[in-house]
């Protein structure tokens, strides 16, 4: 049985964890004029060797290295890495070109768009509360894109591209400093690739600034630090805790949209959002309720 202190642990690291995921947005503006390819480049590079960093300190046995070879695993960390680089690459350019509130559409969107991905490749149920918020919640979505449509792809690209995400990790046994690292390692090539042609071309702002090299080093910790987090906090927390506690990553993104980028949210936007908030409420509910009654 976990102790209080272990849990109250684990509830802290995963406060922590979604309020530095929310608070993302504040970062990726510093290391202009930096582009987004950079920024993603330097992302996977700094990680990777970040996360080597952590995982040789922890002494962490290397041999899940050759059981993810054997067994093929790594065709799906391959699948992985294209839609995380595909998930940072829209979150990227989107904050730095003024989306954010789009961002966090995706990100209310994203836990809704996991269910269906559930029920369809996995076959799993969804009770009364769960399908009457993702039917609120996608026609939140459709009342946004019929007047935001030149941006809605935003919010869905980052929804099923991290909801796709999720679903392919489902099937590897790994844990998540371990999936990154093998994710960050997949694309490297392209990132070095792309860090040397864009020097060479010069295009890239990292060989003339100090400044915007130092931050894409951080960025690769930003990256890798709440996903530790997440690790610790995940066993140690009731799921639907977890659940609620992920709501605070997209509340935070629009808050800094409609405040501090000065994003304006028109009428129908904000009914549209206010949609997927109840839809997301009501599923939330629901999944809390299943928790208790499945705990008693």
């Amino acid at each position: 049985m976990r102790t209080r202190s272990a849990s109250q642990t684990s509830l802290f690291a995963g406060i922590l964890c979604y309020l530095l995921w929310g608070g993302f947005p504040l970062f990726f503006p510093l290391l202009k004029p930096a582009g987004s390819l950079e920024i993603l480049s330097g992302r996977v590079l700094f990680s990777l060797a970040f996360v080597a960093l952590v995982l040789a300190v922890q002494r962490k046995p290397w041999g899940w290295l050759r059981e993810v070879w054997s067994s093929g695993a790594w065709r799906l960390l391959a699948v992985a890495a294209v839609l995380i680089a595909v998930n940072w690459l829209t979150y990227i350019w989107a904050v730095n070109s003024n989306h954010v509130v789009e961002v966090s559409l995706g990100y209310f969107t994203n836990p809704l768009v996991s269910i269906a991905l559930g029920m369809i490749f996995f076959g799993e149920r969804m009770g009364r509360p769960g399908k009457i918020g993702c039917a609120l919640a996608a026609l939140g979505v459709c009342v946004i894109a019929s007047q935001a449509w030149r941006t809605v792809w935003v919010s869905l690209l980052l929804a099923f591209s991290f909801g796709f995400y999720g679903m392919v990790k489902k099937r590897v046994k790994v844990t998540a400093l371990q999936g990154l690292f093998l994710e960050s390692a997949v694309l490297t090539p392209l990132a070095l690739a792309w860090m040397a042609w864009s020097a060479g071309q010069g295009r890239a702002a990292w060989p003339h600034s100090g400044r915007v090299a130092a931050l894409l080093v951080v960025a690769g910790i930003f990256t890798a630090v709440p996903l530790w987090l997440f690790a610790v906090a995940a066993p140690g927390i009731p799921l639907g805790t977890l659940g609620v506690l992920q709501y605070m990553t997209p509340t935070m993104q629009f808050l800094l949209g409609l405040f501090v980028f000065g994003q304006p949210v028109s009428p129908r936007f904000w009914a549209g959002l206010v949609l997927v908030w109840i839809g997301s409420v009501v599923y939330l509910a629901g999944a809390v309720l299943n928790i208790r009654r499945a705990t008693r």
